[in-house]
């Protein structure tokens, strides 16, 4: 990432307001910034908005070959893009370590927690099963990229629907929208990030960070459904921490 450093003076007067209890946009230290959500006119398309920072999320599916082990169930497959137009710190094509740490939470949030019953997802038993996808597009970066990224999966998740399909013998038959009202997904519980920056070894603590307050943290803390799924050294660098079990529902 080309990503510019914050001089010293920045630095120091970030430190100093986080101290005295003072933030840069006003707010307390376990306020949230304002949350949007607004849809496309396509199931499954979302948009949020937290505060500056705005991301969308895209879901889409197709029927594949399970896999062998599970052939009752579907799969859901998690896609997050970083692009310059959010950032100048993101380089286009570029696999960056952020980028995977991101995937990875969101996976451990969402698929891991077993929101969506991915039995439901089967159409015939070792042969076809849906595959949901879900592609995040980061268009505007003003941190707490996780929390955004989890609100706006879930939700398109919920305004998603697939086609209904008919069988007869061995023929799949897949309804058009025309033909057939499409089917809303099973969810049994929405779990969604919420994200705590500590400073100075824990002693002062923030939730919803914005990029500035991010830069001088010393770690991130993310927490799902009142449970630790992850502790972290910086944003750039979050690393495995403690996992629990999900709640199944907030």
């Amino acid at each position: 990432m080309r990503d510019t450093p914050l001089s010293n003076c920045e630095r120091d007067f970030l430190l100093k307001a986080i101290q005295e209890k003072k933030r840069l946009d006003g707010r307390q230290t376990y306020d949230y910034r304002s949350i949007k959500i607004s849809f496309g006119t396509d199931y499954g398309c979302c948009f949020v908005d937290l505060g500056k920072t705005r991301i969308m999320a895209q879901v889409s599916c197709e029927l594949i070959t399970p896999k062998e082990n599970r052939p009752n169930e579907g799969l859901i497959f998690f896609n997050i893009e970083l692009s310059p137009m959010a950032s100048p710190a993101f380089e286009m094509g570029r696999q960056s370590e952020l980028l995977v740490k991101l995937n990875r939470q969101l996976e451990r949030c969402l698929r891991n927690s077993k929101c969506i019953d991915t039995e439901s997802l089967c159409v015939v038993s070792g042969e076809k099963v849906w595959q949901i996808r879900v592609d995040v597009h980061l268009l505007n970066h003003d941190g707490n990229l996780m929390d955004a990224a989890s609100i706006a999966a879930i939700a398109a998740l919920c305004h998603f629907r697939r086609p209904d399909v008919g069988i007869q013998g061995e023929e799949v038959t897949v309804y058009s929208t025309e033909e057939r009202d499409p089917i809303p997904l099973s969810i049994y519980h929405m779990p969604i990030c919420v994200s705590f920056s500590f400073f100075q070894q824990g002693t002062y603590l923030l939730v919803d960070p914005c990029e500035r307050e991010e830069r001088v943290m010393d770690g991130l803390m993310l927490n799902t459904c009142l449970d630790i799924i992850t502790i972290g050294q910086g944003v750039d660098n979050i690393q495995d921490g403690y996992e629990h079990t999900l709640a199944t529902s907030l």
